[in-house]
């Protein structure tokens, strides 16, 4: 039993000076999605990081077109994901000269695009409908 390897085309944003369980938030509107749909709903949501995913979606189906000659409209997002990067260590002075660390988070964005297969053509799947009806 052979599977046929599905082409992917991936775009990475790394270093990203956003927490990730922020950048969470919005990867989770647009995993599984179309491209267009996707994008259609990043420009909408009140989040900084929808433009960086936004942005990063845009490069991946550039990378999917001019790499891999991809069909841009049957592209959807198969796989996105958010690590965590290193993180930028602050001390933020208490009373009594204390210091309490403040932790500045980053993230490392991945966005993976697969192309949708055809399931044949549309008038091919629907059932005559002479037969539907009880003609015959």
């Amino acid at each position: 039993m052979e599977t046929k390897a599905r082409r992917e085309a991936r775009a990475q944003a790394r270093y990203v000076r956003i927490a990730p369980r922020k950048v969470r938030i919005v990867i989770d509107l647009v995993r599984g999605k179309p491209v267009k749909d996707a994008i259609g709903v990043l420009r909408f949501v009140p989040k900084r990081a929808s433009r960086v995913v936004e942005k990063l979606i845009r490069s991946a189906v550039a990378n999917a077109t001019h790499n891999y000659e991809m069909d841009e409209d049957r592209l959807f997002v198969a796989r996105a994901f958010v690590d965590e990067g290193p993180r930028f260590k602050r001390i933020r002075p208490e009373m009594r000269g204390q210091a309490f660390p403040i932790l500045k988070r980053t993230s490392h964005v991945t966005v993976v695009l697969q192309e949708r297969e055809d399931r044949g053509s549309h008038q091919a799947r629907r059932p005559d409908e002479a037969s539907k009806r009880g003609e015959g």
